[in-house]
């Protein structure tokens, strides 16, 4: 059997998130129905981790192993596109070693959430709006004290069933881009729901709601109902999944091409 990575894009508008479920589309599903009509068999993905339902991910890998050794090249990357829906893109498929895994061998992931600052019908699907004037100052000043934590179980939604709420978060910023806010995090892993309760509550500090020794608070708390309200998904992306030197060789990053 022959494993592959497969690089991809997707606009999670209408897909209940990355992984299969039992009542509604999603990525993963759509992708292994594409995949295994191309391979001629049965195919199952793995993915670098899950996306909740209405995020997008400009930059995503997973892994799927198969028999045939031939699906990475462009005809079978243009056939995978011509069959998936306009949401979804494949950008490159790769042989890796047997072992190679897109979810586990992961090093980070880095998200952006966007925020824009009036009504733009051009992105109402990929946006949230905000009229207020929030103040990034304070909320960068807040977002710093995220590296001082590992347990983000504050953060995290409730009942779900991983083994530990740490992760590792080591770059976190809040830039004004004019028409526009932007937050970009990075992190070893994050928990569901993570990143849209972050922003939440840091906004929550940006408009004077919350001090920043408050917001230390909220993570020490290690409480879900401590932390500010989540923003809409549609704002959020995936935009980048970091892995080791031996995977990235063959990895398309934005703006970057490894050889």
């Amino acid at each position: 059997m022959q494993r592959y990575f497969i690089q991809l894009a997707y606009d999670g508008t209408a897909y209940h998130g990355w992984q299969i479920q039992p009542n509604g589309i999603s990525v993963q599903e759509t992708l292994e129905k594409a995949l295994s009509v191309v391979a001629r068999e049965t195919v199952a993905v793995t993915g670098a981790g899950r996306t909740d339902s209405g995020v997008h991910a400009s930059f995503y890998v997973a892994h799927f192993e198969v028999g045939n050794e031939s699906l990475d090249s462009d005809k079978i990357i243009h056939n995978l596109n011509c069959l998936l829906p306009g949401d979804i893109a494949i950008q490159r498929i790769f042989k890796v070693h047997p072992e190679a895994h897109a979810r586990f061998d992961a090093l980070s992931r880095t998200y952006k959430y966007y925020i824009v600052k009036a009504k733009d019908p051009f992105q109402r699907y990929y946006a949230a709006k905000e009229s207020r004037v929030p103040n990034l100052e304070r909320m960068n000043e807040a977002a710093l004290k995220l590296f001082d934590y590992e347990d983000f179980t504050s953060f995290s939604k409730l009942g779900t069933d991983v083994k530990t709420n740490n992760c590792r978060v080591d770059l976190a910023l809040w830039v004004d881009e004019g028409d526009k806010y932007v937050f970009t995090v990075r992190a070893d892993r994050f928990l569901r729901n993570m990143v849209r309760a972050i922003v939440g509550t840091l906004l929550d500090v940006g408009f004077g709601k919350m001090t920043i020794d408050q917001f230390c608070k909220v993570i020490e708390a290690k409480d879900r109902n401590a932390a500010g309200a989540s923003v809409p998904a549609k704002g959020l992306f995936l935009v980048d999944i970091g892995y080791p030197e031996a995977l990235e060789e063959g990895l398309i990053r934005p703006g970057k091409l490894l050889k």
